[in-house]
């Protein structure tokens, strides 16, 4: 069965002639080059050739964004009354991206043979995660698929939003610190050993700052490609562990939890994520301990990963959404609140919705308070790195000066 799903994954190229002789050409997914033949035959064409589209080694990735236009046009389309085949054919022969094409296409090709559009989803689950799958599953079985589309790219709107905030707020003092640091080399290699030359003909004793720079200068041209193996080694042995290993992943992100300034945005991007993505799910007519289980891979930080999972072993015990929330110690009390209010007045996805809007507010705003004040610092950083390394030279300069 897996390679019959990874055979209606194939792009074909084709050639051939049409009823009045003349030469054509064009792309097709199928899941053979026999389905291609007899598919162009049945529209009048006579193909010469049909080869499998060679992968490209660089192709173009696909973004959550581009899944969160996909479903937007897809939504507008189904409410327009189009069939759900010819509107992933639409969106297919419309785009640029060429991985999108190609999946969409896949797509209708399960569809219009008969494949359920959750089952044909599911066969990418590196672009629709169970998340995704299950909402239009839900719209399938409800026949409300247009808007639960429309739902589902809402949602990815507001959470794509929050991680750009978020990794925003990390690129820019990572940028300044990778900045500092290649100039400093740059010193170290080409421009402190000009002034090393220089000062050995002083015939006098250095300056501390200065011997020691130099003395600095000399280790990195010595050992360099081992300093520069360490930390490449370092970053990928990280990487990987990280990427393989869940305690890893549990250590880092409570680490990052706590970390000054940083911790509070992660903190607060993570509760928005579970309060919006509980939100659509519960009022897409996901029961509650179904929807937490999809929560769980939708908060961004293992931490809470896990302390959703845990929330839904208390839900399905029969204790209230909110209790199970604050056995955890993960959730402030003004979310603990609404979520209480939301369940005894019946609009738990309203009060959830508000709390998502609440904290991506706030992440917004910390996100632009700590831009404003890690600037200053981090140029005064990278200022002191680079000054000091520059006073160092100049000081047996100045020293020979006030000696005449």
């Amino acid at each position: 069965m897996a390679k019959k799903s990874e055979k209606a994954h194939e792009i074909f190229t084709w050639k051939g002639t049409d009823r009045q002789g003349k030469k054509v050409t064009g792309e097709m997914e199928a899941q053979g080059p026999a389905y291609v033949r007899s598919t162009l035959r049945r529209e009048g064409i006579n193909p010469r050739s049909v080869r499998k589209k060679p992968k490209t080694l660089f192709s173009k990735k696909i973004k959550p964004k581009d899944i969160s236009i996909a479903s937007r046009q897809l939504a507008t389309m189904l409410g327009a009354g189009l069939p759900i085949a010819q509107s992933y054919k639409a969106i297919a022969e419309g785009t640029d991206h060429p991985k999108v094409r190609e999946i969409f296409g896949a797509v209708r090709i399960d569809v219009e043979s008969g494949t359920a559009l959750s089952e044909a989803l599911q066969k990418f689950p590196r672009q629709f995660d169970p998340l995704y799958t299950s909402l239009v599953a839900v719209g399938e079985r409800s026949g409300n698929l247009d808007d639960l589309m429309d739902k589902v790219s809402l949602y990815m709107e507001n959470i794509e939003e929050i991680k750009a905030k978020v990794k925003g707020a990390l690129w820019y003092p990572a940028a300044v610190l990778a900045v500092g640091f290649i100039v400093s080399v740059l010193l170290l290699v080409f421009v402190i050993p000009q002034f090393e030359d220089l000062f050995s003909s002083f015939g006098a004793s250095l300056p501390a700052l200065t011997a020691i720079v130099i003395e600095l200068s000399r280790n990195f041209r010595d050992l360099w490609l081992q300093i520069f193996g360490i930390i490449i080694g370092a970053i990928i042995i990280i990487s990987m562990s990280y990427r393989r290993s869940e305690a890893m992943r549990y250590r880092v992100d409570r680490i990052a939890l706590r970390l000054p300034v940083f911790g509070i945005i992660f903190r607060k991007a993570a509760i928005s994520r579970f309060a919006r993505t509980l939100a659509t799910m519960f009022g897409s007519g996901v029961p509650l301990v179904d929807g937490l289980e999809s929560v769980a891979g939708a908060t961004g930080n293992r931490v809470y990963s896990d302390g959703c999972i845990s929330i839904r072993e208390v839900v399905s015990g029969g204790q209230s959404l909110s209790r199970a929330m604050s056995q955890t110690g993960l959730f402030p009390s003004m979310i603990l609140q609404m979520t209480s209010t939301g369940e005894e007045s019946g609009e738990l996805e309203t009060m959830l919705n508000k709390a998502a809007d609440f904290y991506e507010r706030e992440v917004r705003e910390a996100v632009d308070n700590m831009s404003k004040l890690i600037e200053p610092i981090m140029i005064s950083v990278l200022g002191g790195l680079v000054g000091t390394l520059v006073i160092a030279m100049y000081l047996p300069i100045f020293k020979m000066g006030s000696i005449m």
